[in-house]
């Protein structure tokens, strides 16, 4: 809101034309709030990151908004609920030598979620992993009971432990992708800033409409997050502004932009908060995790 000294009024403070930042999304840029300490841990607030589209930075922004979580102090469990199990990988765990997975706490009520869950070497972080076995649960859940509220049943055992859950769901709109919107309170929706991926995202919506409608009342969506974005381009800037056309403040300001240290860290098997520090795809990560927790979506 504009006045005559030439100052505009955003969230109650007055600041000068030559003071605002405008930020990639073009509105301007906040500065987010240190999150605060927590005098105890739990019960979790679940977030699903759901694309339909692969190859758009889910386990990425997975990976690393949960390490930035778990660096303020969070206790973080990730799911890996993808069958490449690329975020165990991510978190130098290899898929192929597993005997228990979240497939197992999926299809047999005896085994306890405890036993499958794995600490990590990245503090406040724990994985429970998936491999190739989990793409076998799309066909078995269709002749369970209540199939769609399996992972949600499995993770109110453990929600106490945490502050943050954050599932890295598959490529797809299937039975394990509304098992992690039913078992979920908030959808983050990774989107590589790109035309093609816009277009799935009506799709997506769509879906999680009817999962609000039909199975959990409580989801919300959380934010849109761009990632892999070029500043140089005209592309990458259409794409936000479209965005933010199609989904509003739902954009988060914080923008992921494309860096080749992200593949650098992945090789590594760590998050870049841990393997480059200081670099702007970690500061980066780390102000999501503030904006996250300054709008409610992580204590």
């Amino acid at each position: 809101m504009s006045n005559e000294q030439g100052s505009i009024t955003l969230e109650g403070a007055d600041l000068d034309f030559d003071d605002v930042v405008m930020g990639p999304t073009g509105r301007p840029l906040t500065e987010f709030p240190e999150p605060p300490v927590l005098s105890s841990h739990g019960p979790a607030r679940v977030i699903a990151m759901v694309n339909q589209k692969g190859g758009v930075g889910k386990t990425t922004s997975t990976i690393n908004l949960g390490a930035a979580l778990a660096e303020a102090g969070r206790k973080v469990l990730l799911v890996d609920f993808d069958p490449q199990g690329a975020l165990s990988a991510g978190l130098g765990t290899n898929p192929h030598e597993l005997d228990l997975t979240v497939y197992n706490v999926l299809m047999d009520r005896k085994v306890d979620i405890r036993d499958v869950i794995r600490h990590t070497e990245i503090e406040n972080i724990d994985l429970l992993p998936a491999n190739i076995d989990l793409s076998a649960a799309e066909v078995q859940l269709v002749n369970e009971v209540a199939r769609e509220q399996v992972l949600d049943r499995a993770l109110k055992k453990v929600e106490d432990d945490y502050d943050v859950v954050l599932i890295d769901c598959q490529p797809s709109l299937g039975l394990l992708t509304v098992n992690a919107l039913t078992a979920a309170h908030g959808v983050i929706i990774p989107l590589i800033c790109e035309f093609f991926a816009l277009r799935a995202v009506a799709l997506l919506v769509e879906t999680i409409e009817k999962v609000q409608d039909r199975l959990n009342p409580r989801l919300q969506v959380d934010g849109v997050l761009a990632t892999m974005y070029d500043a140089r381009t005209l592309h990458s800037r259409e794409v936000i502004s479209r965005l933010v056309e199609a989904f509003g403040d739902k954009v988060f300001e914080t923008v992921i932009k494309r860096a080749i240290k992200f593949a650098d860290a992945t090789v590594a098997a760590e998050p870049i908060t841990t393997f480059a520090g200081n670099h702007q795809g970690a500061d980066a990560y780390r102000r999501l995790a503030k904006e996250l927790v300054a709008r409610g979506g992580a204590p």
